[in-house]
């Protein structure tokens, strides 16, 4: 007895005096565990007699539940005396706004309409738009397209089984009752438009999506394309070539952007030209920039333009006598493709949280003149 009382007061000094959790462990093995004296002791109980067990078995009993309270106190105060050096060696600053947590980015496709918009604001290009839902008249007959032209068939343009009714009017705009309905080809539509509402002269640009009955690996059912609109008096394609030069130029972030303009038809304007620029091919992928005859470049096709045709201009209720102008038409989805090295269209659509967080862009990634049109935070 006199043993077990001295072993156990020198056990809780030993606890008390513990200065740190390792030490602490060291003593609840040496007392409590598998050979700890507390251990050995109780196991003697079993090869005493009745007698003997009765008068040992409460001071061995009484020496474990004062070790063991012991223990768990000292293990307390050490984590609260840890834990309060940590919070006063690990300040932080209320004052400081939170970082964001990163919950998505922006589509590469909106990202680049947002530079087209910046790009073209500086140039005096208001951004108009119009409905998606359109009727045969302002996506065809007005930028005219005659009832045979191809452009027109089920196997290019999706059309809806109905015709315009009073009810869908107020939905698509304003359309004609009676007329075939279908999903817009292009954002040509939003031109006539705008020339009918505000006539002319009139500077803009109409970016969105369009429907077409494509699929492949740079088609898709549905894009995105941008249109551009000049009317004004005395307008030439000299006119056209500086703007769309000045465009990619500052849309690209270089000066040696070469620009080709070869002889087209489009129903809508006349003279037509298709667009193109010079590339080289660097690393796998088509870097625009140089001149397409030099060494190592080549010319590829970005779009199509040319000065407005008379028809559209009386078809929109303007005096081809007195006023001319310019439209021109980009693939928004492939000039995205270019500047940031895409080589699927398809990926575009496809939702994939990896293709996203690889070519997203960050809110405050906002394009700006000043700071680069492409710049990323």
């Amino acid at each position: 007895m006199t043993d077990i009382t001295s072993q156990t007061e020198a056990a809780l000094a030993a606890i008390a005096a513990a200065a740190s959790l390792d030490t602490l462990e060291a003593e609840r093995l040496e007392t409590l565990g598998k050979k700890g004296w507390v251990s050995l002791a109780l196991k003697t109980l079993g090869g005493m007699s009745p007698d003997e067990r009765t008068a040992a078995a409460p001071a061995i009993q009484s020496a474990r539940a004062a070790i063991a309270e012991a223990l768990d106190a000292k293990k307390a105060a050490l984590e609260a005396a840890a834990l309060e050096e940590q919070l006063a060696r690990e300040t932080i600053d209320l004052t400081l706004p939170a970082l964001p947590l990163p919950k998505g980015s922006v589509h590469p496709v909106s990202q680049v309409m947002d530079e087209l918009a910046e790009i073209f604001a500086d140039l005096g290009f208001a951004v108009a738009t119009g409905p998606e839902i359109e009727d045969d008249w302002h996506n065809f007959t007005a930028l005219n397209m005659d009832e045979t032209h191809p452009a027109r068939a089920m196997h290019d343009t999706f059309y809806f089984p109905d015709k315009t009714t009073a009810s869908s009017n107020e939905a698509v705009g304003q359309q004609e009752i009676g007329k075939d309905i279908l999903l817009r080809t292009h954002t040509s539509p939003v031109q006539i438009r705008s020339m009918l509402d505000q006539g002319a002269p009139i500077r803009i640009i109409a970016p969105g999506r369009v429907y077409r009955s494509d699929s492949d690996a740079t088609h898709t059912p549905m894009f995105h394309q941008v249109e551009g609109l000049v009317i004004d008096k005395d307008i030439h394609l000299g006119h056209l070539k500086w703007t769309l030069e000045t465009f990619f130029k500052a849309f690209f972030e270089r000066e040696d952007i070469v620009l080709r303009l070869r002889p087209s038809y489009f129903p809508f304007t006349e003279p037509s030209v298709e667009v193109d620029v010079g590339y080289s091919n660097e690393g796998g992928r088509r870097v625009v920039g140089g001149h397409g005859d030099a060494p190592g470049h080549a010319w590829m096709e970005i779009g199509g333009s040319g000065m407005v045709n008379a028809r559209v201009l009386e078809f929109a209720g303007i005096d081809p006598a007195a006023w001319q102008g310019f439209a021109f038409g980009l693939g928004i989805d492939r000039i995205a493709m270019l500047k940031y090295g895409m080589n699927d269209l398809r990926a575009f659509f496809d939702g994939d949280p990896r293709w996203l967080a690889h070519y997203g862009f960050s809110p405050f990634d906002q394009p700006t003149l000043s700071a680069g049109v492409g710049a990323r935070a």
